[in-house]
């Protein structure tokens, strides 16, 4: 195999790697967005809760709504709209 081969091959190597990467990034973020909603909400819910006394209640709101927002983003990678 001759050197500009190889280079040829190390090119188209790294272009696929690179458009892999491209497209794997919404769904990482996705990932993200949702253990993110779900700790800063439960996270919210139980301040809260240690505030007002009120335990458990404000946490078990504030994890259901990290989870509807986490979902919803993960909707919006899934289904996008046109």
């Amino acid at each position: 195999m001759t050197r500009k081969d190889r280079q040829s091959r190390v090119s188209h190597s790294v272009d696929q790697f690179q458009e892999s990467v491209t497209q794997a990034g919404p769904v990482a973020g996705v990932g993200y967005a949702l253990i993110g909603a779900i700790l800063v909400l439960g996270g919210i819910g139980y301040a809260i809760d240690r505030w007002q006394d009120t335990s458990p209640w404000c946490l078990l709101g504030g994890l259901g709504l990290g989870l509807i927002v986490g979902f919803y983003e993960v909707a919006k990678v899934v289904w996008p709209r046109s």
